[in-house]
């Protein structure tokens, strides 16, 4: 059941619990206590709401910033993970494998906010040897949602 669980809500965390029940063949009890569990295991580590921004007024830009650094010895990469993540605008960090060892993703509200933080911030950071930034210009598919639709002609065809 846990997998199947964690599958559904993956793709709708907003999913009735007793359409959850039904969907799993299980009582609604049942799946209560299994997503606590999963929340006291830190199996599932939050819910969240994607929201396509450029379909609101709200400016904001999204960047993605590989970083090359320095580890440190008996720490890895861990510590300055954590230094880089703590801070506000970074809404992820990864590990990455290739010519970067982190992949840090930002969201600012203009392009000039980005940079700054990326020269101001994270480059000035001990370990950081160096960066590249990559702006997001467009988001066509999100999480396993896909966030742009395929023009089709409605128009009706009008024989000669």
């Amino acid at each position: 059941m846990r997998e199947e669980l964690l599958a559904v809500i993956e793709r709708n965390s907003r999913i009735d619990l007793k359409e959850l029940a039904v969907i799993l063949g299980v009582e609604e009890m049942d799946v209560v206590n299994e997503l606590q569990a999963l929340e006291d295991e830190g199996i599932v580590c939050g819910y969240h709401t994607m929201i396509d921004w450029e379909k609101t007024s709200i400016e904001k830009v999204s960047a993605l910033i590989e970083v090359r650094v320095t580890p440190q010895r008996g720490q890895g990469f861990d510590n300055i993970a954590e230094r880089i993540y703590k801070y506000p605008e970074v809404t992820s960090v990864y590990l990455i494998s290739g010519g970067f060892d982190l992949l840090v993703t930002l969201e600012g509200k203009s392009l000039k906010e980005i940079s700054g933080f990326v020269s101001d911030k994270l480059s000035t950071l001990d370990s950081v040897l160096s960066t590249a930034t990559h702006f997001i210009l467009k988001k066509y598919k999100d999480h396993g949602t896909v966030l742009t639709k395929k023009y089709e002609d409605v128009r009706e065809k009008v024989s000669p």
